[in-house]
């Protein structure tokens, strides 16, 4: 669902809510119908005003665990052919290379390509 979608749905309840506050207002306080129109449109004009400052709560592309590791350079906690453990911003991580690639001796720079699930997929680097 795109972000402009789902920030609108979050805003119907509030839209109704209020709709209904001042149409109560409108036929047990007496105020006119234009004010009461002019008051909804005010409120819907103050959340279009504040969705690009919110945009970004309701942007669901944020990057968490090994996502965010990704593109990162590490170093081999013991060698890896093809599995092993990597030290990447002072955590311990299971790693694993590629079948195309070398096996990395312990203590070479690595760097991070992907991650399958919690698993780091690396590659050696030249130090």
């Amino acid at each position: 669902m795109s972000t402009p979608i789902k920030y609108l749905l979050f805003q119907l309840p509030g839209w109704v809510l209020v709709g209904v506050i001042l149409t109560g207002l409108r036929y047990w306080a007496g105020i006119p119908g234009w004010t009461a129109l002019g008051l909804f449109l005010l409120w819907v004009a103050k959340d279009l005003v504040m969705y690009p400052l919110l945009r970004t709560a309701y942007e669901s592309g944020v990057k968490t665990g090994a996502e965010q590791l990704i593109g990162t350079r590490g170093v081999a906690y013991n060698e890896l052919s093809p599995r092993g453990y990597v030290r990447v911003r002072g955590e311990l991580w299971q790693a694993e290379v590629r079948s195309s690639d070398p096996p990395v001796p312990p203590g070479s720079p690595v760097r991070v390509l992907a991650a399958d699930g919690m698993t780091l997929i690396v590659k050696g680097e030249k130090a």
